[in-house]
This record gives C-alpha cells, structure tokens and sequence, in this order.
C-alpha cells in the first residue's frame, strides 16, 4: 500500500511538473521572435525555472545577467546592450533543450521631433483604381459588361492598356477608343498579384463612343495629423493607417502624392454611434511641406522637404518600445480649430504586446475637458496624432471606437519606424516582421 501511494505521489507530481512546462512553453511561443534594443539601455526577460537563457554567440554585442529577484527558481535575465549589430538568444529548458530562438537588435538609439500638426494630404494614384463596373447598352439594344466579363474586379488597379502606361481618368477614356472597338490588353495590380486580361470594348448608344463599363478614380484628398519627423534623414509620418478608398476599401497605391499644410475650419463633434471629423482646408498649395512615398497599413510616410519645428517640444525627444510602455496618464499632440498644435490629457488603458505589425496596439481614452468639449472625443482627422508618456513618443492615434468616442486605438511608435524606413546612424534600417 505504501509502495502504491509513493507512486501515486510521483506521478502527480511528474504531472504537475509537465503541466506547468506545458504552460510555460505555449507562453514562449507569444514572446517576440526579435526583439529591438537601444544602447544605453537594458532588456528584462522574467524567465521562470526550468528555463534559462544563454547566449552562445561570440561578438559581444550584448551580455546577459541574471538578477536576483529573491527566488532562485525565479530570476529575471538583463539583457546589456555592449555595441550596435544583431544576434541571437536561446531560450531552453533546463539549459538544454532549445525551446525558442531571439533575435536582438541593438540600435543606435533614435531621437524624433513629434508632430500635431495638422495636414493636407494630396495623392494621384499609380494608375486607376476601379471603383465601380456598369453594363452598357450597344447599338444593337443589348446589354454588355465587357469590363466584368472580360475578367475585371472592383479594386483593381489598371496599370496598362496596350502596353501604354496608363496616367489618369481621362487617358483610360483615350486608350480605350484608340483601337475604334478592337480587343484590348489590360494590365492590372489585385492586391499583390499583377495580372492581364484581354476585353473587347463595346460602342455605347448614349455616349457614341467605346466603352468597357468602368468606373475608375485617379486622385484623392483629405485631412489628418503628423506623427513625427527625423531631423536627420527628414523622413517623416502620419495616420498611422493607410489612405483607403471609400468605395472600396482598398489601399490606394502611390503614383505621386505631397503632403501640405492645413487650417482646421470647424470640427463636427463624436458621438456614441457616430464618428465626428475635423474639417479642413489646404494651405500654401504651392509650397508643400514634403513628398509622399508610402501608403501603408500602418501610416503614410515620405521625406519633408525643409526642416520641421514643434512649439511644445523644441527638441527632438526619445522613442519608447513596446515594452516600455505603462497603463495610465500619457498625453496626445493634435491640432483643432484654433490652428495651433496643443498637448491634451489621455489614459491608456490597454496595451496589445504584438509580435507582429499592427495598427491597433493601445486603447487610449480621452480624458481632457477642453479637448472633449470642442472634440467629443476622437474624430477624423486626428488620426496620427502623436501618444507621449514619460517624455517619450509611445505611438499614435489611428482609430475611434464608433460606440465611445472617447476612446480608439493607438499603434506603437516602433511599428511606424519599421514602416518608415528610417536609418539610424550606423545605416541599418529598422527591420519590419510583419
């Protein structure tokens, strides 16, 4: 009996024991493949027995310590940054089976001039978007959808016809008349994928001219906020969402696009079931502020064309990663209609930890009483507004909870800096892992 019961013991034992590496193994599947250091500053990992963290690489780029956290099953690893470069951490249990490989980059660290600043954004696309697809009645009193027929969606971007690259609206319209009815060949970008296609247009009764049953956009404007810029490569950006057609929902690719100032004119406010939005109008058209590279998911980016100052914050000001970031105050940057870039109080009440790029990283609350009497809390425009806490920019505001307007998302400063492209001093470029 007693033989029975010590096996008993053991075996719950041993049970426990795997249950609770079980757990902790699920847990380093969540931990970040790779994971962005700046010299001068420490790392800590909370490793819990029986796992460990060892370092095998030789090019003393860091160094690990261990610090006592009054519990020797219990220790949390420090990661030291030595020098700039890249390489590799080994998580493994009980100091020999690999468990999860990290990838540490130490940076230069980087110092950015935030933004608030209200701006115009201007963008011709690459090509023409298909926004709509029609059926067209010909001289024979039938009804054709050549475009449709012929293999063409809402959302694609003609880039060509008949090997012509094509330039705006009114060229479609050209190119597509050219032939006087002849088949067509047509090239066009579907999200990733380019693809061709060969339509035969068909000669309109109202219009009396050829046709392919399209409706197509080549421009689009609109307001928002500046996020930040770097004093030293001039990159700048802001949303911090991607600029989307309405119809669609697709992002617009970039043909040529600039960046302006923009006056704030009036404000509709937020309300529980409804966005609000700040209106406004371009300024000094002819001298814009900079170039527009980039449209992405997670903000707009390009380079300034001169230098670009804040009145609150006369110097540029550190970056916080993910890691650093805390639960409660922090403040936002923004412009509203007295035109001038004001800091306004906010709470951040949830943190998303991302492995991966996302636009949707904090949930941030408005709490300052004159930003939610003029505003109602956040509003169209306002996307790109710069997110501080402890002096440091944390990220940017890209979205508004329709329910609460009070309250929206934020990304991270660090998933902005991946997609910008920004070198830092030793020429590397912040890697993106999404």
């Amino acid at each position: 009996m007693r033989h029975k019961k010590k096996k008993v013991i053991i075996f719950t034992v041993l049970a426990i024991f795997l249950s609770l590496v079980s757990f902790n193994v699920a847990k380093f599947v969540y931990y970040p493949a790779q994971i962005n250091i700046f010299e001068g500053e420490g790392r800590i990992l909370d490793i819990k027995y029986p796992f460990e963290v060892t370092n095998n690489q030789e090019d003393e780029i860091i160094e690990i310590s261990v610090e006592d956290d009054n519990d020797e099953k219990n220790n949390k690893v420090k990661i030291i940054p030595l020098k700039n470069g890249k390489t590799n951490l080994q998580i493994k249990l009980l100091g020999v089976l690999p468990i999860k490989k990290l990838e540490i980059d130490v940076f230069p660290k980087l110092k950015l001039v935030p933004g608030g600043n209200s701006i115009g954004v201007k963008l011709n696309t690459k090509g023409v978007l298909v926004v709509g697809l029609e059926e067209i009645e010909g001289y024979d009193n039938k009804n054709y959808n050549p475009g449709y027929d012929g293999g063409l969606r809402i959302g694609d971007s003609i880039l060509e016809i008949d090997g012509t690259k094509v330039k705006d609206a009114d060229h479609v319209i050209e190119l597509i008349n050219k032939n006087k009815g002849k088949e067509i060949q047509v090239r066009v970008k579907r999200n990733e994928n380019f693809l061709n296609f060969a339509i035969k247009p068909v000669k309109s009764k109202m219009y009396s001219n050829y046709k392919i049953g399209l409706w197509v956009k080549d421009k689009t404007a609109g307001v928002g906020t500046l996020t930040f810029y770097e004093p030293k490569s001039k990159v700048y950006g802001a949303l911090g969402h991607a600029i989307s057609d309405a119809e669609t929902g697709k992002i617009l690719p970039i043909g040529k696009g600039e960046i302006l100032k923009s006056k704030v004119v009036s404000i509709k406010q937020g309300k529980r079931g409804k966005a609000g939005e700040i209106r406004g109008i371009f300024l000094e058209t002819t001298d814009p502020l900079g170039k527009l590279e980039k449209n992405t998911d997670y903000g707009i980016y390009g380079i300034m064309y001169s230098k670009l100052e804040n009145p609150i914050y006369t110097k540029p000001i550190e970056i916080a990663m993910q890691h650093e970031i805390e639960l409660g105050p922090a403040k936002i940057l923004t412009t509203t209609d007295d035109n001038t870039i004001k800091e306004y109080d906010v709470v951040i009440e949830k943190i998303n930890m991302q492995r991966k790029l996302s636009n949707k990283s904090m949930i941030v609350r408005i709490v300052d009483k004159e930003l939610l009497k003029k505003t109602g809390g956040i509003v169209q425009g306002m996307s790109g507004s710069p997110i501080i806490q402890n002096g440091k920019i944390v990220g940017a505001v890209t979205h508004v909870f329709v329910n609460d307007p009070t309250k929206g998302y934020g990304i991270f400063i660090e998933w902005m800096l991946k997609e910008s492209g920004i070198k830092s001093q030793d020429k590397k470029r912040f890697k993106k892992v999404g």
